[in-house]
């Protein structure tokens, strides 16, 4: 199967389900309600996703077991966009081609649907009777998701992303905190399918360090692109990282030393899932495409 297969169905997958947990607009609060759908629906990429489905595929895990944790991670994901957005933190006006929630609403109504994405990822964990699981199983995703979302996770890193700006890093400052505001969320992507496997595989530590590469990666190409890419194309303001002396990787080594790491980054996750034979297919066409995409 070509990327372009794969991607159709988990694409939409991903949308009937997204579509199916969040609440209608007909209900009340019907502007909350609007609000986090606009949020959620209005495109994206969608690779986390994508990560749970081709991890499920190379370990033979029916896809519509997967379609829970796909749509609780995009959930989450959701969440901290709309928050990111706010002028509070990185202050965007323009996200996936479209005004950020802020702009299309308000701000309090931004903040109230991205804290009521936040819980609703949780209830879809807890309560989705199509992922066919225990509950020692909901409660494994539910801890990953909520542990890739803390302060040692997701939310940690945005803290120190926003402290880093217009200060100089380490390598290994620069990598943690990409681990944290990118990578622990990548990271349950994958895991959440390893879960949902549940069985002990030999891949287990091949995969964790196929993320951890691939999640580094995926950062970097975000920074070049801030710099390269065109507003209409990647959806968002390009250059905002340069106007707000964000600590990223061209800034901190150049874009020819960005481009060599995102490169060696996608070997060295490539190499880590040799172990999964051709099963692994999916997962290397998605470690290429974060790699090499153009938005």
């Amino acid at each position: 199967m070509t990327f372009e297969d794969y991607t159709r169905d988990w694409l939409g997958r991903a949308e009937a389900k997204l579509e199916a947990v969040l609440p209608t607009v007909d209900e009340s609060p019907k502007r909350l309600h609007e609000a986090m759908r606009y949020s959620v629906m209005g495109g994206g990429k969608r690779v986390r996703p994508m990560l749970v489905y081709a991890t499920g595929m190379s370990l033979d895990v029916p896809l519509v077991r997967l379609d829970g944790p796909a749509a609780a991670i995009e959930l989450m994901h959701a969440f901290s966009l709309v928050h990111d957005d706010l002028p509070s933190m990185d202050d965007d006006d323009l996200r996936r081609g479209h005004p950020t929630t802020h702009k299309a609403f308000d701000e309090a109504t931004a903040i109230l649907a991205a804290d009521a994405l936040q819980p609703l990822a949780i209830h879809v964990l807890a309560t989705d009777e199509e992922m066919q699981c225990n509950l020692e199983t909901r409660l494994k995703l539910i801890e990953l998701l909520a542990s890739a979302c803390g302060s040692c996770g997701m939310t940690g890193g945005q803290s120190l992303d926003l402290g880093a700006e217009g200060k100089q890093l380490s390598t290994g400052e620069l990598e943690h905190m990409y681990r944290l505001k990118t990578g622990r969320l990548l990271h349950a992507s994958v895991m959440s399918a390893v879960i949902c496997a549940d069985r002990n595989h030999p891949e287990y530590q091949a995969l964790e360090n196929y993320i951890d590469h691939l999640g580094l990666a995926f950062q970097i190409r975000d920074d070049i692109l801030d710099i390269e890419g065109e507003t209409e194309t990647i959806g968002k303001q390009q250059g905002a990282d340069i106007e707000k002396s964000k600590a990223t990787w061209p800034a901190l080594f150049g874009m020819e030393a960005a481009r060599k790491h995102a490169a060696e980054l996608l070997d060295k996750a490539l190499t880590e899932i040799e172990i999964l034979g051709p099963s692994g297919e999916p997962l290397r066409q998605v470690a290429h495409y974060i790699v090499d995409r153009t938005l």
